[in-house]
């Protein structure tokens, strides 16, 4: 199953691509294992899958330790700050940083493991009250100072659309994420490096990468349904 739904998702990213004029190197899959088996992640890997997402440290550092050291982590989930000091070492780029506490607890961290972890700032573009995340216009505050921090690069910006039956309602928050990107890019800010736009899920992941997403994050169109 998971090799099919892959190859199906494969397609559409290749399609979305083309309708947008885009190449499709510029788009990394993440294929979003939260809560998955070992057997179902391994089988995205023997199918040229190297990425996953997590939304918990203690799931992270499980999988870490009983897969294949080429796999690349990205934590995807709100980080609380007292379980930074188990992933900073372990993940190729933490997707949810949305306050200068939080950066500081990774730069402490960051620090002591002698690394420079990767970051992404979480941007709550549609400003929901049940979502993490910086609002747009704090946005280039925040990079400014968490750029001063040697032990964190900020590559880019992430956010989690809202829950929508028609993935075209999410366009304008794909649009509008897009263009605070170019903004942050045009201001040539030291250690900020704003080739990442994370953005765009199982529903609406398509009409992300029209609007510039350089990653997606897929779970259900990988994995299938979760068992919570």
């Amino acid at each position: 199953m998971v090799k099919e739904n892959l190859e199906k998702v494969k397609k559409n990213i290749d399609a979305a691509c083309k309708h947008a004029g885009r190449d499709v190197k510029e788009v990394t899959l993440i294929a979003v294992s939260k809560t998955k088996p070992i057997s179902m992640i391994e089988e995205a890997y023997e199918n040229h899958t190297l990425d996953f997402g997590e939304n918990k440290v203690q799931e992270i550092i499980e999988k870490y330790e009983q897969l294949p050291k080429e796999i690349r982590w990205h934590m995807i989930g709100h980080l609380q700050k007292n379980k930074v000091k188990y992933i900073v070492d372990k993940v190729a780029l933490i997707h949810s940083v949305d306050s200068y506490e939080l950066a500081l607890v990774i730069q402490k961290e960051a620090k002591k493991k002698k690394v420079i972890t990767p970051i992404l700032i979480e941007v709550n573009v549609a400003k929901e009250d049940s979502k993490f995340g910086i609002y747009p216009e704090d946005t280039v505050a925040l990079v400014e100072r968490v750029s001063k921090l040697p032990n964190i690069r900020i590559d880019g910006l992430m956010t989690i659309a809202p829950f929508a039956e028609n993935a075209e309602e999410n366009r304008i928050y794909f649009k509008n994420l897009y263009k605070l990107y170019v903004d942050i890019n045009v201001k040539n800010i030291d250690n900020v490096n704003m080739y990442v736009l994370s953005m765009g899920m199982t529903g609406d992941y398509q009409i992300a990468i029209e609007e510039g997403a350089t990653m997606v994050r897929v779970g259900t169109g990988i994995f299938g349904n979760r068992n919570y």
